[in-house]
């Protein structure tokens, strides 16, 4: 994958990234943790009518220059060419999402994550899973529970593949399922366009933010904010008006738009408000 185009002090400031050493756990645990933190997970782009650009020149300028994130091939992009520059073996995979329904439903592999190999194994990053992104690495020879800054997930091995879950509560609910089959910018490329252009999908047809905050998760979902804490309680807040829009996508996920963009994202959310959402609770 190119990545010759990275300028890493960018992405470094961006993420707050002081200083790198070598490339080990601990750094690939920081690097992950500052990124999810740091980069919000969105798809306003999609809602605006632009494409979705996977060259790193155009992921750098929108997610590291601009007060700005992105979606997981944007995302993981990004992250798998700060990693190569920073020293770590990377490779990219692709999976089935699988989140609201059962563990070994039939859905397209539209979800990029990545897999770090470390001298301690095989590690899998993935900083562009929406509001249940890990935000930390997760081992990937385990089946046991890993806990990170937020919820405690767990790789369940299953006819060749492996599934993630989230722990919510009490309850262990499926994320995605993937085969440890390396994948390419052509694959990313065709994942990408189907995610950002089918009709009545759920990137297409809904406005979406996500962000961890240091003890929550911060949800955006047509116009309704959603702060989690770490005990799974929720406070819901449904946005009224342009300026509380234009605040939400400030305070709780460092998004800045142009007037002419919240206009145009401000009706979407209007328009999609009554809609049904999808087939499973985003907070």
């Amino acid at each position: 994958m190119a990545n010759d185009t990275l300028d890493l002090d960018r992405y470094r400031r961006r993420i707050g990234l002081t200083a790198a050493g070598a490339p080990d756990l601990d750094l690939l645990q920081t690097v992950v943790a500052r990124h999810a933190a740091s980069i919000p997970f969105e798809n306003l782009d999609v809602i605006l009518g632009r494409p979705i650009r996977l060259d790193i020149g155009s992921i750098q300028a929108k997610l590291v220059d601009r007060p700005r994130g992105g979606y997981c091939f944007e995302q993981n992009t990004l992250l798998r060419a700060a990693l190569e520059r920073l020293g770590f073996r990377v490779t990219s995979l692709m999976a089935r999402v699988v989140r609201g329904t059962t563990a070994d439903a039939i859905t397209p592999r539209t979800h990029m994550l990545l897999c770090i190999d470390l001298p301690e194994g095989a590690y899998l990053a993935d900083v562009g899973f929406g509001n249940l992104t890990p935000t930390r690495p997760l081992r990937l020879d385990s089946d046991a529970a890993q806990p990170t800054e937020h919820e405690w997930f767990r790789l369940q091995r299953m006819n060749g593949e492996i599934l993630l879950q989230a722990c919510l509560g009490d309850v262990w609910e499926n994320l995605y399922r993937f085969a440890l089959v390396p994948t390419y910018p052509v694959d990313h490329e065709v994942g990408n366009r189907f995610t950002s252009t089918r009709p009545g999908g759920l990137f297409t047809e809904n406005v979406m933010a996500a962000r961890p905050g240091p003890s929550c998760r911060r949800t955006f979902f047509n116009g309704d904010v959603t702060v989690r804490d770490l005990d799974n309680e929720a406070e819901r807040t449904m946005l009224r008006n342009r300026a509380a829009l234009r605040d939400a996508l400030h305070e709780h996920f460092g998004i800045e738009l142009p007037s002419d963009d919240l206009e145009q994202v401000f009706s979407a959310m209007r328009r999609f408000a009554d809609r049904p959402g999808p087939g499973f609770t985003l907070d």
